[in-house]
């Protein structure tokens, strides 16, 4: 796994937080994850809408920071489509922007193997990327997704990922992400497969969240908005993943709001559904990870 992360600080007990604006003045920017966290692939979450809109009128920039393969010009359209607008951000960086250029260097080394849905065709657009690979005969694979992932399952990738490993050949993974949730449904993304070639003896490249290149182009993006160098001090990062948003966050020393009723909230709340501290601090020790704040939804 290339892109290694920077030392993870210490555990510290993260405080409850219902309201955003009790702390924004503390800020002055945000890191903000999009799915899970501002909508669920279905719809947006108005609260969640409302406290970026009233973030970046009020303190500063937000940076929307998402570990979708699409480039950021096709995220902001799917955002438009769920009813988000740019009152609510001021830029956008996707693990497709940064996986663009592992792309760019790998094309000379051959033809790829693409492994995922033909709506992640403009990953490639402009890099002149052999896409007629196959496991026997791709220099390398490129990875944003299962195929069909509302009805495809993992143990019908496992042959072709074998011959391929055994092949030596990188995978190169656009979304670190193993799950997120679409509406009511559970999906694999691209982070479990990659995970699988792994465990197969495979490499995997990412440039995604938790790994520095996606950051790098958010700090980019911040300055370039912001005029200036924003004190990462002052930058606040908001994310419901923990081995994509938390770890990235932690690695790049960012406080953190933990939105643990996303994809976690099974693990992290009680039967009555409300935040159980214990359960929380299980869930943040499972991945020697920390947050300095958690919250069950992000609200003004």
């Amino acid at each position: 796994m290339k892109a290694v992360l920077n030392e993870r600080p210490a555990m510290t007990a993260p405080h409850l937080l219902t309201h955003l604006s009790d702390i924004a003045a503390e800020y002055d920017a945000v890191f903000c994850d999009i799915w899970g966290v501002i909508h669920n692939g279905k719809r947006h979450f108005p609260e969640a809408y409302d406290a970026l809109r009233r973030f970046k009128a009020e303190r500063g920039p937000v940076v929307l920071i998402s570990n979708s393969p699409r480039p950021q010009a096709g995220l902001k359209a799917q955002l438009a489509d769920l009813g988000v607008h740019d009152d609510a951000f001021s830029a956008i960086v996707s693990s497709g922007d940064a996986t663009r250029t592992f792309l760019k260097d790998y094309a000379t080394k051959g033809s790829a193997w693409v492994i995922g849905p033909e709506r992640d065709a403009p990953l490639y657009e402009g890099l002149g990327v052999d896409l007629s690979g196959t496991p026997e005969t791709a220099a390398f694979i490129s990875c944003t997704g299962l195929f069909d992932d509302e009805n495809d399952t993992l143990e019908q990738y496992h042959p072709d990922l074998k011959a391929a490993a055994r092949r030596g050949i990188p995978m190169i993974c656009a979304n670190p992400d193993r799950i997120v949730q679409r509406g009511d449904q559970i999906i694999y993304c691209a982070g479990t497969l990659a995970d699988i070639y792994m465990a197969f003896g495979g490499e995997v490249i990412m440039a995604g969240k938790p790994y520095a290149p996606i950051y790098d182009l958010c700090y980019q993006a911040l300055n370039a908005v912001a005029g200036r160098e924003v004190d990462r001090s002052r930058i606040l990062a908001i994310g419901d993943g923990l081995p994509t948003d938390v770890l990235g966050a932690n690695g790049q020393g960012l406080d953190l709001i933990f939105i643990a009723a996303g994809i976690h909230a099974l693990e992290a709340t009680n039967a009555e559904g409300q935040l159980d501290a214990q359960l929380l601090v299980k869930v943040l020790e499972s991945e020697k990870a920390s947050a300095r704040y958690v919250s069950t939804a992000l609200a003004w």
